[in-house]
């Protein structure tokens, strides 16, 4: 599929012609292992009416300061499973049919981005969102935390925090909250919503006013 922005040149199509012969040479090894087939599947958030009672629940602040952060202060990829990272953990749940090689890294697969409904073969292709963006929760409390804390936060597979997507749309995406951003597909915005009130809720980050709205606005109709 071609990204939105431009036709896909020739070094996109000889990546995928690379990891494809790639996958070949490892299986015929013995070194490829494959997940089970699944559609993009971070853990479920609370449903909709949850939701609202979890908004209404969340402190309204003015957003901080960027003041002090950078990405490092989020400490990620940690090592998950054995030689697997975050980022190759969340490559293989949220895929089909994804083959890793011997350091865990997907060779195979496909992905199906639920912010834009495109379809990937290649995990050069993915990004993996943090549905809450650490800058956006360093501006909503996580300054405060402890680097543990903050590791933890961007490292969460236990909420629907992580989430494997088309890369430059999570780049479009960048810190923005629910009153600057939402994903293109109309049929994914309820979940999005009910998604990002699940992790603020959990890791008690505020949200500000017209994040706050926002958020309302869509949760109204879910």
């Amino acid at each position: 599929m071609s990204r939105h922005a431009a036709a896909p040149s020739a070094k996109f199509y000889a990546r995928r012609i690379a990891v494809g012969a790639s996958a070949a040479a490892l299986a015929a090894t013995g070194l490829l292992t494959t997940a089970p087939s699944a559609l993009a599947s971070p853990p479920p958030p609370v449903d909709a009416g949850t939701a609202r009672t979890y908004l209404a629940q969340l402190t309204v602040a003015a957003e901080g300061s960027s003041d002090g952060y950078s990405r490092e202060k989020f400490p990620h990829w940690i090592t998950q499973e054995g030689a697997c990272n975050t980022r190759e953990v969340v490559l293989k749940r949220d895929g089909k049919d994804v083959q890793q090689d011997a350091k865990c890294a997907a060779v195979k697969g496909s992905w199906y981005s639920e912010y834009d409904g495109a379809t990937w073969t290649a995990a050069s292709d993915l990004d993996i969102d943090h549905m809450v963006p650490l800058a956006e929760a360093w501006r909503s409390g996580a300054k405060s935390w402890t680097t543990a804390d903050r590791q933890a936060f961007a490292n969460d597979l236990t909420r629907p925090q992580l989430i494997a997507v088309t890369d430059n749309v999570n780049q479009a995406k960048g810190d923005k909250d629910p009153a600057k951003w939402l994903p293109s597909r109309a049929a994914y915005k309820c979940t999005y919503v009910q998604m990002w009130v699940h992790v603020k809720h959990h890791w008690k980050l505020t949200v500000d006013q017209a994040e706050k709205t926002a958020l309302e606005g869509v949760l109204k109709n879910c």
